[in-house]
């Protein structure tokens, strides 16, 4: 079973993504990373409105990652346009996809598109543990 993390990069989402691909690695799962894999750390850009090859490359890129997972973690901790439609895109697939959401949600959006929501790192195993 291979998991992709998906959060908030451009929002400063980071490092919560990358704490959390060490996490799962751990715990002895199998990861893609998206972020490591051509060091498609972004976070330094604060406009793109001048970055559309860049745009296009790190589109292309992530949508591969998730055509290559099994699962998609939803970490909804703070935005992410590209978490949405990377939600949306892996639902069509048909992978699972689990919302990570330790705090208060204040929308439905993500909530619709998961097959599972968790409130915690406990909780997120078991329901790991199902889907193996």
């Amino acid at each position: 079973m291979k998991i992709m993390v998906c959060g908030s990069i451009g929002f400063g989402g980071i490092e919560s993504i990358r704490e959390f691909y060490d996490w799962l690695k751990n715990q002895g799962y199998e990861t893609i990373d998206h972020i490591q894999s051509q060091d498609m750390d972004y976070s330094h850009i604060k406009d793109f409105r001048d970055e559309v090859a860049l745009s296009k490359k790190i589109v292309e890129h992530d949508l591969e990652f998730v055509k290559k997972a099994d699962v998609l973690i939803i970490l909804v901790d703070m935005p992410s346009f590209g978490t949405a439609i990377e939600s949306f895109v892996a639902k069509n697939e048909g992978k699972k996809i689990i919302l990570f959401s330790p705090n208060p949600l204040p929308t439905p959006w993500p909530l619709y598109f998961s097959d599972f929501h968790v409130k915690s790192k406990a909780e997120l195993l078991e329901i790991l543990n199902e889907c193996i």
